[in-house]
């Protein structure tokens, strides 16, 4: 239990951090038009809202600690 707190707490502060420092973005493609087989799509870069990176990171830590300082 105490690594699998460690290794998931620092999967969270790792991501949390990555969209924190701005590189936190993810590709979507929209059908803007179609006719019969014929299609027109967009692709656009959303970026992932910071709120969800600072949660990450707090969650991380957290969950980080819990399993350094857990007894087990």
């Amino acid at each position: 239990m105490r690594a699998l707190l460690l290794i998931l707490g620092l999967v969270l502060l790792v991501g949390g951090l990555w969209v924190v420092f701005g590189h936190g973005s993810y590709t979507q493609t929209d059908t803007v038009f179609q006719l019969g087989s014929a299609k027109l799509t967009a692709t656009h870069d959303k970026v992932i809202p910071p709120w969800l990176g600072i949660s990450g990171i707090v969650v991380g830590a957290l969950l980080t600690l819990g399993g350094l300082f857990s007894k087990r």
